[in-house]
């Protein structure tokens, strides 16, 4: 196993584009905790004032307001890189598909010169929309995917593929040092309330008594990893001290159907909240799970928190956000398998 760089190695001046994001937040809050200087920066296309505003109370954090795509001059040295500057929802990256693609693409090689021109360490945050619908389960980072390259979905899915190559690209021409982590379905609080993924959906579908929205059959599942994990992951993936040759999948491998998660969610949020079934997105995967077993022997990381404890955790965050009730203790979802368990 490749060592990790310790957190008692001097603080670094680290730029986290998409910062102010849900995850990027949940970053930048974690390195500043460790003593680091951050330098957020974020368009707040999707970002949110609120996810940083409690950063400011920091004295080693910036924000810095623009497009990744655009020039970026920090002003000062750089050691790391984080590149989680893209709309990451099917709703918000389909809302723009062209700025979607330019982000990430554009975006990617403005962040990459940067990196080069410091010296820093670049980490980029591709997904699990790489494999498109897959043909293999669970899926490894050899495989090629199943991507439909001109459908509604490709302005994310290749635009993280292009970034993808870039990155390598920039690796063996210029001997940038990169890392690569394909990011499956996370949850957890700071999600926007209409940011149109599964989990959010329900959440505040059934905290608003509304119906709960399945499509297709809610035979299709994913693999739900808890933000605080993901960032653990990411953080030990920059951390290593020799770059991976290759992508790193960081998710949870527990699979669920659709169809579980609901039920889970209607048993949560008591509200009687029935479930209605609408037809399934174009190219929408059917199944979703991590191989996860380079992470765990490059990074010695695998996940901790299991959906019985992450999903009340978001969902009491959600009722507080948008101004409901406590949600009872005693509603928890009963049944769930540890985290890191096989399907």
């Amino acid at each position: 196993m490749n060592m990790i760089r310790p957190n008692d190695s001097g603080p670094r001046t680290i730029v986290v584009a998409g910062g102010a994001g849900f995850v990027g937040s949940h970053l930048c809050e974690n390195l500043l905790q460790q003593g680091h200087r951050v330098i957020c920066v974020d368009s707040f296309l999707t970002g949110t004032e609120a996810n940083v505003e409690p950063l400011s109370n920091f004295a080693g954090f910036r924000l810095i307001r623009q497009d990744v795509a655009e020039p970026l001059d920090p002003g000062e040295p750089v050691d790391e890189i984080y590149n989680l500057a893209s709309p990451a929802s099917p709703p918000h990256y389909q809302a723009d598909p062209v700025h979607t693609m330019m982000t990430n693409v554009v975006g990617t090689a403005r962040l990459l010169d940067l990196a080069s021109a410091h010296e820093a360490r670049f980490l980029q945050a591709s997904t699990s929309e790489i494999y498109g619908d897959p043909e293999q389960h669970p899926q490894r980072e050899d495989y090629l995917g199943h991507v439909n390259c001109t459908g509604t979905r490709a302005c994310y899915d290749e635009g993280k593929r292009a970034a993808e190559a870039l990155c390598y690209d920039y690796a063996r021409t210029r001997g940038l040092d990169v890392r690569v982590a394909r990011i499956f379905n996370t949850y957890g609080p700071r999600m926007r309330p209409d940011d149109g993924r599964i989990v959010s959906n329900m959440i505040v579908q059934a905290l608003a008594g509304e119906p709960l929205t399945v499509y297709g059959t809610g035979k299709q599942t994913r693999s739900f990893c808890f933000v605080s994990d993901l960032v653990d992951g990411l953080m030990a993936l920059m951390n290593v001290s020799a770059a991976p040759d290759a992508p790193v999948n960081l998710g949870n491998p527990q699979e669920f159907s659709i169809a579980e998660l609901a039920s889970q969610v209607r048993d949560l949020i008591p509200s009687g909240s029935q479930i209605v079934h609408r037809p399934l997105p174009e190219d929408d995967p059917k199944r979703r799970r991590p191989d996860i077993s380079r992470a765990k022997e490059l990074l010695g990381w695998s996940p901790k928190v299991s959906l019985d404890r992450g999903l009340p955790e978001t969902a009491s965050w959600f009722a507080l956000h948008l101004g409901h009730g406590p949600i009872p203790q005693t509603n928890r979802t009963s049944g769930a398998r540890a985290a890191g368990a096989t399907a």
